[in-house]
């Protein structure tokens, strides 16, 4: 069973460091830095955005390159699009349809990121080189901070 990761201090970083920035590349940018540095084992933090209708494009990132485009019906962070839902992996080698973007992820966390009106704006994909390493009690900390920064 996967160990909560993220502690309270670093959400609270995070609001505080994002706190009054209406621009959403701007606080996609923190918070992929933040993330990518604080968590050992995060080996790739960023968002894809939804630039066209059901496709996402990389956007601001930590870690090796990832892919330039994902569509909505590939991966995990196409299913977390589509289904505007967060998608927690313990193996990505089981995940019908991933895309390899690196050879070494074994697990992912992929959250769909609303708008104020409900619409998936983007994805925030996490990627781990170790095995299950994600907790339900870490994706649901990052749903409600995401919530606080890209919706209200």
């Amino acid at each position: 069973m996967a160990q909560k990761q993220l502690s309270d201090d670093l959400v609270t970083r995070i609001s505080a460091l994002c706190e009054g920035e209406d621009d959403v590349i701007a606080k996609m940018a923190t918070i992929s830095c933040e993330l990518y540095h604080a968590v050992d084992g995060y080996d790739w933090v960023g968002f894809y955005r939804v630039t066209e209708p059901q496709l996402l494009k990389i956007g601001p990132y930590q870690g090796g390159h990832g892919c330039l485009t994902i569509p909505f019906s590939k991966g995990v962070c196409g299913a977390a699009a589509r289904l505007a839902a967060t998608q927690l992996v313990d193996d990505v080698n089981a995940f019908e349809g991933h895309i390899a973007c690196s050879s070494s992820t074994q697990s992912e966390l992929v959250l769909p990121i609303f708008d104020k009106s409900g619409t998936v704006i983007a994805v925030l994909d996490i990627d781990s080189d170790s095995p299950a390493f994600f907790s339900s009690e870490d994706a649901a900390t990052l749903e409600t901070l995401m919530a606080t920064l890209f919706t209200q």
